[in-house]
């Protein structure tokens, strides 16, 4: 079997740069490069109702959201499976199964749930499906038997979860039904886990702390002018370390962006020694980044508009969804003969 790619979003918003830089570049990448069997992109409307299941509506819109914002970065539909979790059956039942092969106390010890779970306001408690997270989304990779999942670096605790039940699966019945993953991460590590504008160690939706990629020109600029520096007199050495506006720049600056924008510097390494010395204010080096994300981002602001306007987006994600659910469902029916609960085949 060659290679099956598998990633995803919650619809909870549109997309913002930390997604793009995270995951959305190298998805494309490994789409144009066709070096798969198959490429199933989900939009994990499920998943995120469970923190919005009081927002119904919130879901249903962003599922179009998300998918305007995969066009417009240059997933194709001829080459990628785009489909709807909720819609696919064989995901919750498979869900079901893999429950009973990992404890309440393993799940919570998951960092990234850990860490979701601190920065939601649950109130008086924490539903049981978003606990469950890690378990779903074993099911969502293994149902088409993915082997590469390009994500952020955040996610490499629950792809490790999903290689636990996957071992315990086929131990448990004597089988090879599933697959064992492996996540595809940036090259960048700069691009691991992008901050937020407020200095936030993590860009996030529900924090308000994003550039979205569907944001105009105007709107960059003032988020980028806003983001949080560390005071300084101009001729005071700058700080490096835990720099957004660097973070940033290490995320998206080439050495030709120099040559358009910053020509004073060949390259960031020149930039970074000289801003440590002093002298470049951080206005200065706000505008050098405005250039190089506006320039990344006008071209998919402009195609996204003309795919709202003429991509009937529905029609893509049920043609994927039914794609999806066959090969879901052949998946569902291995694992319940393995299991021995094929009663009457």
């Amino acid at each position: 079997m060659g290679n099956i790619i598998l990633t995803g979003d919650r619809p909870t918003g549109k997309l913002h740069i930390g997604h793009y830089v995270g995951s959305l570049k190298a998805r494309v990448a490994m789409q144009n490069q066709g070096d798969y069997d198959n490429f199933f992109l989900m939009i994990a409307d499920a998943q995120a109702l469970t923190d919005n299941a009081d927002n119904p509506d919130k879901i249903r819109e962003s599922v179009k959201e998300v998918m305007l914002d995969y066009l417009a970065v240059g997933l194709d539909p001829k080459k990628v499976t785009f489909f709807i979790q909720s819609m696919i059956p064989a995901l919750p039942e498979l869900t079901m199964y893999y429950m009973n092969l990992v404890s309440y106390n393993r799940v919570l010890r998951n960092p990234t749930v850990k860490t979701e779970i601190s920065t939601k306001n649950f109130g008086k408690g924490v539903p049981i499906g978003f606990i469950n997270y890690p378990v779903s989304q074993a099911a969502d990779i293994t149902a088409f038997k993915a082997n590469l999942i390009p994500v952020g670096e955040d996610q490499e605790p629950m792809l490790e979860q999903t290689r636990e039940i996957v071992r315990s699966f086929n131990r448990i019945y004597k089988t090879d039904t599933l697959v064992e993953c492996k996540a595809v991460l940036p090259e960048n590590e700069a691009c691991f886990r992008l901050p937020g504008t407020d200095g936030n160690e993590k860009m996030s939706k529900s924090i308000g702390n994003c550039i979205y990629l569907s944001d105009d020109e105007k709107t960059i600029k003032k988020k980028i002018n806003n983001i949080v520096s560390f005071p300084r007199e101009i001729n005071e050495p700058g700080i490096l370390e835990n720099n957004v506006i660097f973070t940033y720049l290490d995320a998206f600056v080439t050495d030709d962006s120099f040559k358009e924008f910053y020509p004073e510097f060949q390259n960031l390494d020149e930039l970074k020694d000289a801003y440590k010395k002093g002298g470049i204010g951080d206005g200065r080096v706000k505008k050098f980044l405005f250039d190089v994300i506006n320039k990344e981002l006008t071209p998919i602001r402009e195609r996204r508009e003309e795919f709202a306007k003429t991509a009937d987006v529905m029609k893509i994600l049920k043609e994927g969804t039914i794609a999806a659910n066959k090969a879901a469902e052949s998946t569902l029916l291995e694992v319940k003969k393995a299991m021995k609960i094929d009663y009457f085949d």
